[in-house]
């Protein structure tokens, strides 16, 4: 038997290396996209009870964050997230209140400062609670929550 084996050049496996890695980043985005960091309206809005599928859940909504097994069907729990508001790095409070958004604030010596950098933190945005019937594929009930006091 002759070997069939075809010899590529180091350029050329370089390029699928990168084009590989560049795939995996795409995907990698779109994934958390589709987890819960951001449950998008128009998504939710697509769910109709009675006929949606859990197939189809999974496909918009990406793998649910808590999964509860009960003897009326599963349920599928999604968290969305948001970045919280910088905080004042000395008092650890919010300046201002949660609802300003300027770009100075009055620190206890009441002397003007600018705000802190954000670095981190999230918060809770929005929840997704979608009840499955006794089988499991087919969507019962659903509820969508925002907590930012958005419609």
């Amino acid at each position: 038997m002759s070997d069939l084996r075809i010899r590529l050049s180091p350029a050329v496996w370089r390029l699928a290396a990168v084009a590989a890695l560049l795939l995996g980043v795409v995907l990698c985005a779109g994934w958390r996209e589709a987890g819960g960091d951001n449950l998008d309206q128009r998504k939710v809005a697509k769910i109709k009870n009675g006929s949606t599928k859990k197939h189809e859940i999974l496909l918009w909504f990406g793998e649910p964050q808590e999964i509860v097994r009960s003897p009326e069907g599963l349920i599928y729990k999604y968290v969305g997230y948001t970045d919280a508001p910088p905080k004042d790095p000395k008092t650890g409070r919010i300046p201002g209140g949660e609802e300003s958004r300027a770009a100075f604030y009055l620190d206890e010596d009441h002397r003007m400062k600018r705000l802190p950098t954000k670095t981190e933190g999230r918060m809770v945005k929005s929840r997704l609670t979608i009840h499955f019937t006794p089988d499991g594929n087919t969507v019962q009930s659903h509820e969508f929550e925002r907590l930012d006091g958005k419609k």
